[in-house]
C-alpha cells in the first residue's frame, strides 16, 4: 500500500439528510458528466484537425484536462463515500527543450494505458454513470411533482396538456389526489437509496479509473524505489547533521575542557585557587557536553523507546507536552525496531504540529495492532486546515511511513478537529515474560 493522503467520508446521520445530500452530490456529478461531454467534443474536434497539424497541439491539453476531471472524481470518491480509487498514471517525463517537450508529452499520454481507460470511462460515464448519479435527484423531484399534483393538474389540462403521473392518468381531482401517495413513495425511495446509488456510482467508476493489478504493482515498485531513495538521502542528511552537531557542540566543549585542564595543571603549584576555578569550569563544561550528547542520542533513538517500547515512549512524550494528551494503547507485543522508531517520530511530529500550528489544547492517541497493521489514530481539537500537499511536516511523515509501505490518512476540515490515521504493515514480537 503506497503512502498517500486521503480524506474520510462524511454523511449525515439522518436518512433524510443523507438522501438530500446524495441528491445534491448526484447533481454535482451530472455537472462533471457534462464537462466530460464537452471534453469529448473538443477531442473529436482536435482529432479532425490532426491532418492540418492543429490537433497535435490541442490533443495533449485536452487529454490532461480529462485526467484532471478523472482525478476530481477519484478525490470525490474518497471524500464522499470512502471508495479508494488509486491514481494509475505513469510518471511524466522531464521536458528537454521547446522542440521536443510537446512531442514527448504527447507520446507519454498516448502510450499510457490509463489514458485510454480514462477515455473509456468518459464515454460510459455519459450514459450509465450519468443515469446512476441522477437517479436520487430524479426520484425526489418526481415524487415532489406527484405530491403537488392536486394543485397543478388543472392548469396543465386547461392548457391542453395530457397529464400522466407514472401509471395514473390525471384528469380529475380524484386521480390527482391518487398521485400524492405515489409521490410520497418516490420521495422515500429517493431518500432511502440515494447514498447507496452514489456509492455504487463511484464503485463502478473505480473499475475503469483505478490502476489495473499490473499497473498497481508497477506503481508500487516505483513508489518503493523512490521512498527507499528518499530514505537513503534522509539518512545521509541525518548523519551529516550528527557530525555537525558533534563537531560544533560536544567536540568543541571537550577540546575546551582539555585546554582548561591543561591550564589548571600549569598553575596548580603556584596558584591553587586559580587551579580550583579552572577545574570547576572544566567540570561544568563536561556536564554541558554530557547533556548535549544525551540530547543528540535521544534525537537519534530515545532510550525509553529501546528499553520500554512504543507506548511508554509516547507516554514520555505526553509528560513533556504542554497539551493534555489521552493515550490508549492495545499492543500485545512490540513491532520491529525500525517500524517502532518510524511510528514514534511520526507521533512526535504530529504532537509538535498540533501545538505549533493548530494551537490544540487536547490530543487523543489510539494505538492498536489489527490484521497485520499497526494503526495509530491521532486526533486534536485545534483549528484544522492541515494539508500535506503544502510541504508541511506531514510530508515528512508520509515519506517516513512510505519507506515501510505505510499510509497516512488525513481529515482536517477548517475549524477542526484534525484526525490523522497512520497504518504500518508489521508483525508484533511476543510479549516479554518476567523470569521472577
Amino acid at each position: 500500500m503506497s503512502s498517500k493522503v486521503i480524506a474520510q467520508q462524511s454523511w449525515p446521520s439522518s436518512r433524510i439528510g443523507g438522501g438530500l445530500l446524495a441528491a445534491g452530490r448526484g447533481l454535482a456529478l451530472a455537472g462533471l458528466m457534462l464537462a466530460g461531454v464537452g471534453l469529448w467534443v473538443a477531442l473529436a474536434f482536435a482529432v479532425t484537425f490532426v491532418v492540418l497539424g492543429i490537433g497535435l497541439f490541442l490533443i495533449p491539453g485536452i487529454l490532461l484536462a480529462v485526467r484532471r476531471l478523472a482525478d476530481r472524481v477519484r478525490r470525490l470518491a474518497g471524500e464522499w463515500t470512502g471508495v479508494d480509487v488509486g491514481i494509475p498514471y505513469l510518471r511524466r517525463p522531464g521536458d528537454e527543450g521547446p522542440d521536443g517537450s510537446g512531442w514527448r508529452r504527447l507520446g507519454w499520454l498516448l502510450t499510457d494505458r490509463a489514458t485510454w481507460r480514462d477515455l473509456l470511462w468518459l464515454t460510459v460515464d455519459s450514459t450509465i454513470g450519468g443515469v446512476i448519479a441522477l437517479i436520487p435527484a430524479s426520484l425526489l423531484l418526481w415524487g415532489l411533482f406527484g405530491i403537488v399534483m392536486p394543485a397543478v393538474w388543472k392548469p396543465i389540462t386547461d392548457a391542453g396538456g395530457s397529464n400522466w403521473y407514472a401509471m395514473i392518468h390525471v384528469t380529475s381531482p380524484l386521480t390527482a389526489w391518487l398521485s400524492v401517495p405515489l409521490g410520497v413513495v418516490f420521495v422515500l425511495l429517493g431518500l432511502w437509496t440515494g447514498r447507496w446509488l452514489i456509492t455504487a456510482y463511484f464503485r463502478w467508476a473505480r473499475l475503469l479509473l483505478a490502476p489495473t493489478p499490473k499497473a498497481e504493482l508497477a506503481l508500487r515498485v516505483r513508489h518503493l524505489t523512490k521512498s527507499r531513495s528518499e530514505l537513503v538521502d534522509t539518512r545521509a542528511a541525518e548523519v551529516h547533521r550528527i557530525e555537525r552537531d558533534l563537531h560544533d557542540g560536544a567536540q568543541a566543549r571537550l577540546v575546551a575542557m582539555g585546554m582548561t585542564l591543561g591550564a589548571a595543571e600549569r598553575v596548580l603549584d603556584d596558584n591553587p585557587a586559580a587551579a580550583r576555578a579552572l577545574l570547576i569550569e572544566a567540570r561544568n563544561s563536561s556536564a554541558r557536553a554530557l547533556a548535549e550528547l544525551r540530547d543528540l542520542v535521544r534525537g537519534i533513538h530515545p532510550p525509553v523507546l529501546a528499553d520500554r517500547g512504543l507506548a511508554d515512549a509516547i507516554r514520555a512524550l505526553a509528560m513533556d507536552s504542554p497539551m493534555k494528551i489521552h493515550l490508549v494503547a492495545d499492543l500485545t507485543g512490540r513491532p520491529e525496531a525500525p517500524v517502532e522508531s518510524a511510528a514514534y517520530f511520526a507521533v512526535s511530529e504530529l504532537l509538535a504540529n498540533a501545538a505549533k500550528h493548530a494551537h490544540a489544547r487536547g490530543i487523543w492517541i489510539d494505538m492498536r495492532h489489527e490484521r497485520g497493521l499497526l494503526r495509530i489514530d491521532v486526533t486534536d481539537d485545534g483549528h484544522g486546515g492541515a494539508d500535506a500537499s503544502r510541504g508541511s511536516g506531514l510530508s515528512g511523515i508520509e515519506r517516513r511511513l512510505g519507506a515501510f509501505d505505510g499510509i497516512l490518512a488525513l481529515s482536517s476540515p477548517p475549524g477542526g478537529p484534525t484526525v490523522v490515521r497512520m497504518e504500518l504493515p508489521c508483525e508484533l514480537s511476543s510479549p516479554k515474560t518476567s523470569s521472577y
